[in-house]
């Protein structure tokens, strides 16, 4: 039998790590596990639960994605997981018991209200997208069918993409208690019919690829990226946002930064980034950083 090999990979102080399974097996499952009782029909699963810092196992086909508690950072552990998985599926274990495996997994969706009154998020059990991806109109949708038909719906203003969630924010001539739960619906019947949430060519938005890289940022920049991406981007998704470093400005001592998703347009954002994001450099950052703006609001 050809023995597997696991390839663990997380960006630096991010909380989710993930790890590819190669040769894939024949698990065509997504489904999140919160604890070890939701474990029972997923052996390899119950394994990592046995680890003290794991808070959440997700299986998305033949990615293994595990959620860590803050008592340590992956680069302390990851290469021991990835060997723990490797060692356990090349010793026979299962990942799913074949019932498990071959069952359709439910799809549940909740919505959720944000600071943003005109901005709800909707939860779903499943991995919807690798990245966060903001859709600011139809124009933006192109080869992801998913946010096509979301637009359809004429009181849909913009659409903001993350892992497990979709915030869609409204135009004001309409209440959510009149649209929320159609929403819903559509977004259970897509998903559970298996329609794809963006194409095979679909690519992301210029921007998301250039902030997303630290290359060619200078080491007072890279140090705001990485406070941002543990402490901030965490509580911003929590409100179903992102926000994406933009840029700094040395002589003014200012960051800007990029507001996505329910935190783009919310009445509470200036409160955010002077009384939060813009005290966190400052105390963090002590002389390097004074000001704190959203580019687009």
């Amino acid at each position: 039998m050809e023995k597997y090999t696991i390839v663990g990979d997380c960006k630096k102080g991010a909380a989710i790590a993930r790890f590819k399974i190669t040769p894939e097996s024949d698990v065509l499952i997504s489904k999140t596990f919160s604890n070890i009782d939701q474990a029972a029909d997923a052996p390899l699963v119950q394994q990592l639960f046995y680890l003290p810092f794991v808070k959440k196992v997700g299986i998305e086909n033949n990615t293994i994605i595990i959620e860590r508690f803050s008592i340590l950072e992956w680069e302390e552990v990851i290469v021991e997981v990835a060997t723990q998985i490797e060692d356990y599926l090349n010793g026979g274990g299962a990942i799913l018991n074949t019932k498990e495996a071959t069952k359709k997994v439910p799809i549940t969706v909740y919505a959720e209200s944000t600071p943003n009154p005109s901005a709800m998020k909707f939860v779903v059990n499943k991995r919807l997208t690798e990245e966060a991806i903001s859709f600011e109109n139809v124009d933006a949708a192109v080869d992801a069918p998913l946010i096509s038909e979301l637009f359809n719906y004429p009181y849909v203003k913009e659409v903001f993409l993350d892992e497990n969630y979709i915030s869609i924010g409204k135009h004001d001539t309409t209440e959510w208690e009149d649209i929320v739960n159609e929403i819903r619906g559509f977004l259970k019947t897509y998903l559970e019919e298996e329609k794809p949430v963006l194409g095979q060519k679909y690519t992301s938005p210029e921007m998301n690829e250039k902030t997303d890289s630290t290359e060619n940022l200078s080491e007072i920049e890279k140090e705001i990226v990485s406070i941002l991406e543990e402490y901030v981007k965490p509580a911003v998704a929590s409100d179903g946002g992102n926000i994406i470093f933009d840029s700094y400005e040395k002589e003014e001592k200012m960051v800007k930064v990029v507001l996505q998703g329910a935190c783009s347009g919310c009445p509470s954002s200036t409160f955010t980034l002077k009384n939060g994001i813009e005290n966190i450099l400052k105390d963090m950052l002590p002389g390097k950083v004074e000001l704190v703006e959203a580019v687009n609001g």
